[in-house]
């Protein structure tokens, strides 16, 4: 019987180039950053309405794009059910890199 081993990544950067392997498709990277874009408007909005109880849709844009975006076309588990605090912030590096042009949208 194969048993699955889980890398245990000790530092963010041996973690991102396996985050990066886990976003080769292009739609599920646009996902990504459609997702984390709205996740900034809308605190902006939150901070400057005041409007706390809309706090709720952070993660639901957060993760509801990102996890389209691996069930429906990347066709992979998501990383953030393995290792949270790593993805949490691959996303937002991933996220840099795509405004900057150094990933491809």
């Amino acid at each position: 019987m194969a048993q699955s081993v889980v890398k245990k990544y000790q530092a963010f950067s041996d973690f991102y180039p396996f985050y990066l392997s886990q976003h080769q498709n292009s739609t599920c990277r646009r996902l990504h950053f459609v997702g984390s874009s709205l996740i900034i408007f809308m605190l902006a909005y939150v901070l400057i309405s005041s409007t706390w109880t809309m706090l709720w849709t952070l993660p639901l844009l957060g993760y509801g794009f990102a996890w389209f975006g691996h069930f429906f076309f990347e066709k992979n588990r998501p990383a953030t059910f393995t290792y949270p605090w790593y993805s949490f912030l691959g996303d937002w590096v991933m996220y840099k890199d795509i405004l900057f042009g150094k990933i491809k949208f």
